[in-house]
């Protein structure tokens, strides 16, 4: 009984204090990510008040979390939506892997950390926060611009990529060979093409199957089947997140639109308890040491982003202005960086990788809004300045004086 309402004191005083840090950060317009961060740091390993009880609970409410990230990504998108961008827009998803992923695959092996550890970092820098991106957005009134259909594209291809990326990490985390780590990717990429094969040909029968007009109904068959799904793909080692990303994505139309609806604050809760867990299995001290090299590492992918975004646009045919907001709009890394450098750290690949994401994460959280706002200004008076250099005004000559002459 005692350690019953222990475990209801905790999590209660977790769930509150994530609520007051939400509202916080609401109140002076920036993501609350890096503060449920801080907040898994003080109250976890060599923390302020280490939590006891309530940990495993608390995991289990942050592998919900991860679930119902992907989910709630998944139901964004629809497969038509997905394949026609992939086509439209791969180039750009080169180019954004090439530029990203592989600084952060070279500080892994710079540090000394191995090929595993160096494929898991390169998905930390790689990967944008789609949260905090849509969000920024939406608040800078960006979202019926012309360059923000060249954003999402970039982030939609991300969020693809997903599907092959987490497989293959599972995999090399787990240790398995080469053998068995190409079945699982084989498996994953085989559940990808056929959850795409229904959604395309089957969708709507899907959705009316799951639809309902009990609200309560449409929630518990929808969350039941999603956790059922990831639960499975887990099982075959492909990956919970990429099991529920496919359920999102072969739902579509009214259902998936009242989904979306009635799992928003589902979401909003388990997720803040798995940047809260992330955190509390972070060791402050451990940080000092890596904070110089996740400096170095989010100053050189802030302008492998910028420079992303910058040719994406570019290829879509957007003026300067707007190639600059893309670049800038792309910077802020997030929950799924998190959700990778999680992978690696619950499967003790590297010490000092959770401490480097949490550092890197939290700069670059902070600072992707504020690019977002800044980096076409910036640019736009750097430009200027450089045109003033290479073509200063020239100074006008003064005229001829006409002199009187002087008598003979």
């Amino acid at each position: 009984m005692h350690s019953s309402a222990v475990l209801l004191i905790e999590f209660g005083s977790i769930i509150l204090g994530l609520g007051l840090l939400g509202r916080f950060a609401a109140r002076f317009q920036f993501s609350p990510i890096p503060l449920y961060l801080l907040a898994g740091l003080a109250f976890g390993e060599g923390g302020l008040l280490p939590l006891g009880a309530s940990e495993e609970f608390v995991a289990i409410g942050a592998e919900i979390g991860v679930i119902l990230l992907l989910l709630m990504l998944g139901l964004e998108y629809t497969a038509s939506d997905l394949v026609s961008n992939l086509k439209a827009h791969y180039p750009s998803g080169l180019v954004d892997f090439t530029l990203n992923a592989l600084p952060g695959a070279a500080a892994a092996l710079l540090l000394g950390w191995g090929p595993v550890a160096a494929v898991v970092l390169a998905g930390v820098t790689w990967i944008s926060s789609s949260g905090v991106i849509a969000k920024v957005l939406g608040d800078l009134g960006r979202v019926g611009n012309r360059e923000t259909p060249v954003i999402l594209s970039v982030l939609v291809l991300e969020d693809l990529a997903m599907a092959v990326y987490l497989p293959i990490v599972t995999a090399l985390v787990a240790g398995v060979g080469l053998a068995a780590g190409s079945v699982t990717l084989a498996v994953a990429l085989g559940a990808a093409g056929l959850v795409l094969f229904v959604a395309l040909r089957y969708g709507r029968v899907l959705s009316r199957f799951v639809s309902s007009d009990d609200p309560e109904k449409l929630l518990l068959v929808v969350l039941g089947l999603t956790i059922l799904v990831a639960g499975v793909a887990q099982q075959l080692q492909v990956s919970a997140a990429v099991g529920a990303f496919l359920v999102g994505i072969a739902l579509s139309g009214e259902v998936a639109e009242g989904a979306h609806t009635l799992l928003s604050p589902l979401r909003d809760l388990f997720a803040a308890v798995f940047f809260v867990f992330f955190g509390l299995h972070t060791d402050p001290a451990s940080i000092p040491p890596v904070l110089v090299p996740a400096l170095a590492l989010a100053v050189v992918t802030a302008g492998t982003k910028i420079a992303t975004g910058y040719w994406a646009a570019r290829r879509a045919g957007i003026s300067v202005k707007g190639r600059w907001r893309a670049g800038g709009a792309l910077v802020a890394r997030g929950e799924f960086s998190i959700v990778i450098a999680g992978l690696a750290v619950t499967a003790g690949i590297e010490p000092s990788l959770g401490p480097l994401a949490t550092a890197y994460v939290l700069i670059l959280v902070v600072l992707g809004p504020l690019t977002a706002r800044y980096t076409e200004p910036l640019a736009g008076r750097w430009t200027r300045l450089r045109e003033a250099r290479r073509h200063p005004v020239e100074e006008r000559a003064p005229e001829a004086r006409t002199e009187t002459p002087v008598g003979d």
